[in-house]
C-alpha cells in the first residue's frame, strides 16, 4: 500500500526495515521456504484423509488404509518440524534485526548535541530504545512472516477447495466477505488504539522515571499525595488505551469464530444431503472440507490478530526512525588531531543562545594564556557555565570564533578536542559501578596502578582506601553511596588521570563538609598546576589564587584583572559582588 493516514502498512517504512535483514539473507530465505512448505502441507492431510474415506472406508476396503494413516502421521510430523523451525528462525531474525537497529539508535544518541537532551524526555527516549524495539521485533516474529504464512495458506486452501468441489467452495466463499469486512474494520480501529497505547506508555515511562529520579525533592516538599493523584490519572489513561484494544478484540474474534462455525454447519448440511441424495460430493470430500474450513478461517482470524503486532511494530519503528533521522549532531568536520595543546584559549566576539530569541553570550572576547588559571565570576545566569559548554563544543556558537593555540576548535576533530580538555562539573554524575570504572570509564589505557598513583598525587588515596573494597567499591546509581564532597573528589581524579592539556572546573564546595572541602582545595591546587585552567569560582580562596579574574554580567564581560586590581575599581561589578558574596567568607 502507498502511505496514507488510514494505511495499516507503510511499505516505505518496511523497506527501510528490510535493509537491516540483508546481512541475514540465508535465514530469511529459509523462513520463506518454510512458509511455502507449511502452506503445501496444510492441504496434504485433508487430501490423504479424503482418499482414505473414498477408497477404503466407503468401499469397506482395508488394503492400503494403514498406508494412508502412516503417511498422514509422517506429514503431520514434518509439518510440526517446519512450524517449529519457522517460529524459531522468524523470531531469531526479528531479535537480530532489532539488535542492529538498537545499536544504531544508541550510537546515534551518543552523538546528539546537548541541546537535543535539553528538549527531550528521558522517559520517552528509554521507551524508544527498549519497549519500542521489542515491538519492532514482533513485526518479524509475530507479524509479517505470520501474515505471509497465513495468506499463502489461505490461497492454497482456497485453490484446493475449488479443485475438489466448486459447489461447496461457493458456500464457504459466501461467508468470507463478512469476515474480511470485519477484519478490515478491526484493523483500522486497532491501529488508532495502538497509537494511543504507545503514546500513553511513553507518558507513563517519562512520568515514573522523572519522579523516581526526583524522589528526594518530592518527599522534601511533601508532594507524595499530589504526585500519587497525577500518577493515577496517567495510569488510568494508559489502562483506557489498552481497554480499547481489548474491546475491539472481544468483538472481532467471536464474530470470526461464529462465521467459521456457521460455514461448517452449512457445508455439512448441503454436502450431507448431496452425498445421500445426489452423490456428486463424496463423503471424503465432505470430510476434507470440514477439515479445510478451519484452515481457511483461522488464518484469516490470525491475520487480524497478527496485524495487531504488525501495527504496533510499525508505529514503534516509525518513532524509532524519527529519532535516528534527527540531525542534531555537532558537525565533526575537523581534520586536525590534537595530541597536546599548549593551552592558549581565545574567545573572539562569541555570540550564543540556547533559545533563538534569548541571547546568552553577547559578543564576548577574552584570552587565556598557556598555563594560566583564570577564574570566572558572576551572578547566576551570567553565562559562566555556557563558556565551559562551548569550549568542549557541547553546543555550537551562533557567531564568532573560539580558538586554542590559534586554531579554530572547529578545525580539530571532536574526539581529540575533548580528549585534551577535562571538565569537572558542579553536578557530578557517577554510574552504578565501581570507583575504578567511574574514574577510568573503562578506558583500557588507564590501569588501576595509574589511578592509585594519581589518587596519591592529589591526596585522596586514603579516602578511597577507607571505603569497603577501596577502588572496587560500587557507588550505586548516580553515586548515592558517597557524599557530595566524595563524589566531587572522584570527579577530580577522573579528570586528572586523563592528563589533559586544559582543565575546566565548575568548582562547588558550598554543600560539602570542611574535611572534603580541604581535600577538594588540595586537589584543585594539584591538578591546575602547570596547565591552563578555567575555573567557575565559588570560593574566595580560588579567586585569590587565580592569575586573572573575568567578571560576567548578563552574557557580557564587565571587568578583567587580578583580585587586587578589581577591588580598586570604585562601584565595580567585582567589588560589589565581592562585598555581597565573599566578604563574609573572608571574615569567617
Amino acid at each position: 500500500m502507498i502511505k496514507s493516514k488510514e494505511n495499516i502498512f507503510d511499505i516505505r517504512l518496511f523497506m527501510r526495515l528490510f535493509k537491516f535483514m540483508k546481512p541475514y539473507k540465508m535465514v530469511f530465505s529459509f523462513v520463506f521456504i518454510a512458509v511455502i512448505a507449511i502452506a503445501i502441507l496444510s492441504i496434504a492431510t485433508p487430501e490423504l484423509l479424503q482418499r482414505a474415506f473414498d477408497e477404503n472406508l466407503t468401499n469397506k476396503m482395508e488394503e492400503g488404509f494403514l498406508n494412508y494413516i502412516l503417511v498422514m502421521v509422517g506429514l503431520l510430523f514434518l509439518e510440526f518440524i517446519m512450524q517449529l523451525l519457522f517460529i524459531f528462525y522468524s523470531g531469531w531474525l526479528g531479535q537480530t534485526v532489532v539488535k542492529d537497529i538498537r545499536v544504531k539508535l544508541f550510537n546515534h544518541l551518543l552523538r546528539f548535541k546537548m541541546k537535543y537532551y535539553d528538549n527531550s524526555s528521558v522517559g520517552v527516549l528509554i521507551t524508544r530504545a527498549v519497549t519500542d524495539m521489542e515491538r519492532i521485533a514482533d513485526i518479524f516474529s509475530e507479524g509479517l512472516f505470520m501474515i505471509f504464512r497465513d495468506l499463502l495458506t489461505m490461497v492454497v486452501v482456497s485453490g484446493f477447495m475449488i479443485y475438489k468441489s466448486w459447489e461447496l467452495s461457493v458456500i464457504v466463499f459466501l461467508m468470507l466477505p463478512l469476515v474480511m469486512y470485519a477484519t478490515s474494520v478491526f484493523q483500522k480501529y486497532m491501529k488508532k488504539a495502538f497509537e494511543e497505547v504507545r503514546t500513553e506508555i511513553s507518558n507513563l515511562n517519562s512520568f515514573v522515571q522523572e519522579r523516581i529520579t526526583g524522589m528526594k525533592i518530592l518527599q522534601l516538599f511533601v508532594r507524595e499525595n499530589v504526585e500519587y493523584e497525577k500518577f493515577k490519572l496517567i495510569n488510568e489513561r494508559h489502562k483506557n488505551g489498552w481497554l480499547k484494544t481489548i474491546w475491539y478484540n472481544s468483538i472481532f474474534f467471536p464474530i470470526a469464530e461464529l462465521s467459521a462455525s456457521i460455514t461448517i454447519g452449512l457445508v455439512a448440511w448441503y454436502g450431507g444431503l448431496n452425498v445421500v441424495l445426489e452423490g456428486t460430493v463424496s463423503l471424503g470430500i465432505l470430510t476434507a472440507f470440514i477439515m479445510l474450513i478451519p484452515k481457511l478461517f483461522r488464518p484469516l482470524r490470525q491475520i487480524a490478530d497478527k496485524f495487531n503486532a504488525l501495527q504496533m511494530g510499525m508505529v514503534a519503528a516509525n518513532r524509532v526512525f524519527k529519532v535516528i533521522d534527527t540531525t542534531s549532531q555537532i558537525d565533526d568536520t575537523g581534520t586536525l588531531v590534537a595530541e597536546n595543546f599548549n593551552g592558549t584559549i581565545e574567545f573572539d566576539k562569541v555570540f550564543f543562545n540556547y533559545i533563538e530569541e534569548e541571547t546568552v553570550l553577547k559578543g564576548i572576547s577574552f584570552k587565556v594564556n598557556a598555563g594560566e588559571t583564570v577564574a570566572i565570576v558572576g551572578a547566576t545566569g551570567a553565562g559562566k557555565s555556557t563558556i565551559i559548554n562551548l569550549l568542549s563544543r557541547f553546543y555550537e556558537i551562533k557567531s564568532g570564533t573560539i580558538a586554542i593555540d590559534n586554531v579554530n576548535i572547529k578545525e580539530v576533530t571532536l574526539a581529540s578536542l575533548r580528549t585534551q580538555i577535562a571538565v569537572v562539573l558542579q553536578d557530578v554524575f557517577l554510574f552504578a559501578d565501581t570507583i575504578l570504572n567511574n574514574i577510568t570509564l573503562n578506558n583500557p589505557d588507564i590501569t588501576e596502578d595509574v589511578v592509585v598513583q594519581a589518587a596519591k598525587d592529589i591526596g585522596i588515596h586514603d579516602f578511597i582506601s577507607s571505603l569497603p573494597n577501596a577502588y572496587h567499591y560500587n557507588v550505586k546509581e548516580r553515586g548515592v553511596m558517597l557524599s557530595s564532597g566524595q563524589r566531587q573528589l572522584i570527579s577530580f581524579l577522573r579528570a586528572y588521570v586523563t592528563n589533559p592539556s586544559i582543565l575546566v572546573l565548575d568548582e562547588a564546595t558550598s554543600s560539602v563538609d570542611s574535611y572534603s572541602e580541604q581535600l577538594i582545595q588540595n586537589a584543585t591546587d594539584k591538578i591546575t598546576k602547570g596547565r591552563t585552567s578555567i575555573v567557575i569560582a565559588h570560593r574566595l580562596a580560588t579567586i585569590k589564587k587565580a592569575d586573572r579574574i573575568i567578571v560576567m554580567e548578563a552574557g557580557e564581560i564587565m571587568e578583567q584583572g587580578t583580585h587586587e586590581q578589581l577591588l580598586k575599581i570604585e562601584n565595580g561589578y567585582y567589588k560589589n559582588l565581592y562585598e555581597v558574596q565573599f566578604v563574609k567568607e573572608e571574615v569567617a
